[in-house]
């Protein structure tokens, strides 16, 4: 059994980095409404600023919960769990923002992830508690490939496309609280205070 910490540091980074899923959780603020869960994957499309802050490319998608959540109060928490070799699950528990194209950190952060045509924000994450736990009850699997079908589709859409359905799919969440806007804005984007490692 791991330690709660409030940093990554070399061996969790080197764990995180060799998943090949991991799995974000938000909630709207209250009792009702829904606790959303998603998978994400993709080779390179995590990543580990320092040891006190990560991000991941956000690919379009059918929903925009996430989005949602964030802007309503900023809560996440990132989950990987190892699939394959020793058995071990990591729970990174932060404050998100979404940074999106044409806002000033897309550059410097787009830049850290290969190039995808469904590309449509950034989620930085200021970590405020690390944890490690033993995933004893995970299962092995073994890695075969990743799928393509989302870069496909998200190629054949074309840019214009893209907008047309983040409009009518991702303008709010399942609960109604407004994602993006129907320019494909994040309305009211949250900042968070930026930690610097000492």
């Amino acid at each position: 059994m791991g330690e709660p910490t409030e940093r990554i540091d070399d061996r969790l980074r080197a764990f995180i980095e060799a998943q090949k899923v991991f799995f974000v959780a938000t909630a709207p603020v209250g009792p009702s409404g829904h606790v959303n869960v998603s998978p994400k994957g993709l080779s390179d499309t995590f990543a580990v600023l320092d040891p006190v802050t990560v991000a991941y490319l956000d690919l379009t998608g059918s929903g925009a919960e996430t989005i949602a959540h964030l802007r309503q109060n900023a809560r996440i928490t990132l989950m990987f769990c190892a699939f394959e070799g020793p058995p071990r699950i990591v729970r990174l528990y932060g404050t998100g923002e979404v940074v999106l194209p044409g806002t000033a950190s897309w550059d410097q952060l787009s830049a850290l992830f290969p190039g995808r045509s469904g590309a449509r924000a950034v989620v930085r994450v200021a970590l405020e508690r690390v944890s490690s736990s033993c995933g004893y009850g995970v299962p092995l699997y073994s890695f075969q490939a990743e799928r393509d079908q989302l870069e496909r589709w998200s190629e054949r859409k074309g840019p214009d496309g893209l907008a047309t359905y983040r409009r009518d799919k991702n303008s709010s969440s399942i609960d109604g609280l407004p994602a993006l806007s129907p320019t494909g804005d994040w309305i009211g984007a949250r900042s968070i205070p930026r930690q610097v490692a000492p």
